[in-house]
Parts: C-alpha cells; sequence; structure tokens
C-alpha cells in the first residue's frame, strides 16, 4: 500500500494528537488510582492497583518523552472516553454499600479502562510503526504489554472476588 506524503503529515498529526489524550487518559487514571486502591478491601485488588499506580506514573512519563520528542512539549488534550469511565467508576464506588459489591465493581471499571488503553496503545503503535518511529512504537509496545498484564490480573482475581460476591 502507497501512502503518500500528504497523508503521511496528516497521521502524523493524528498520533501527536492522539498522543497528547494517551497522556491524558495516563495523568486521570493517575489521579484515579488512589481511590480505587483506598475503597478495595480484597488485599490483592489492593496490590494490584497500587502495583499499576506506580505502572501508570512511568506511563505519564514515557508519553511525556514520546511528545517532547515529537514536539517540544507535553501538552494535552482532553480524553473524553477516559473522563467519562472515570466519572462512572466514581459513580459506581459510591453506590457499592457492600465490600464485596464494590470490589468487583472496582473490577470492572478497572477493566473498563484498561481496555480502552489497550484499544489506544495498539493503535498508537500501528501509526508509530506507519510513520517509522520505530523507537515510539517500541515505547508503546512496552505500554501495551503492561496494560494487557494489568487486565488479565483483575480478570484473575475477579474470578475469586466474584465468587466471594455471589456467596
Amino acid at each position: 500500500m502507497k501512502i503518500f506524503s500528504a497523508n503521511i503529515e496528516d497521521l502524523r498529526t493524528l498520533y501527536i494528537t492522539n498522543l497528547k489524550k494517551a497522556l491524558d487518559m495516563e495523568q486521570k487514571i493517575t489521579d484515579a488510582l488512589p481511590q480505587m486502591i483506598e475503597k478495595s478491601t480484597d488485599p490483592q485488588l489492593a496490590t494490584a492497583f497500587r502495583d499499576h499506580l506506580r505502572q501508570t506514573e512511568g506511563h505519564v512519563a514515557s508519553v511525556e518523552a514520546l511528545l517532547r520528542n515529537a514536539t517540544g512539549d507535553a501538552d494535552t488534550e482532553t480524553c473524553k472516553a477516559i473522563s467519562g469511565l472515570v466519572t462512572e467508576a466514581q459513580d459506581s464506588i459510591k453506590d457499592a454499600s457492600d465490600s464485596s459489591i464494590r470490589d468487583i465493581t472496582l473490577i470492572a471499571c478497572g477493566q473498563q479502562v484498561e481496555h480502552h488503553e489497550i484499544a489506544v496503545y495498539g493503535t498508537l503503535r500501528t501509526w508509530a510503526n506507519i510513520l517509522g518511529l520505530t523507537e515510539d512504537a517500541r515505547t508503546i509496545e512496552s505500554i501495551l504489554a503492561e496494560e494487557k498484564e494489568a487486565d488479565k490480573l483483575l480478570s484473575n482475581i475477579s474470578d475469586g472476588v466474584n465468587l466471594q460476591a455471589a456467596a
């Protein structure tokens, strides 16, 4: 498939715009995770969220570096999808008075966020590859792998927590 130079420039603009949204996404997740840790009653879940907070702080730094390399700064653009998911999670946490129901709600909300991140980073990696940004693609692939692992861990934790909530 031949991509024309005008299309490449449009793709580069789209790539930068979505990197800015990814930075906003990671910053919002960094702000939301401490409340999720605090509200978790299952020790495995709290540990998973704590570990992912550290990873997410690293993702913020990585995306900032990608943006600085590409544009000279690390500005953000609002990620409306993550704003909605975070608001939905906060509302769901408030509505769940039973601790086991709150834990399964936290897992569900966490996985919705992970799935969005997986979609975002999968797309960004593909675009970086098309644009010939090999180092960017490697960095994004590393973030993507951590997001997939976080989702897998939440699935494993949910097996026990869901059964406990149903009992």
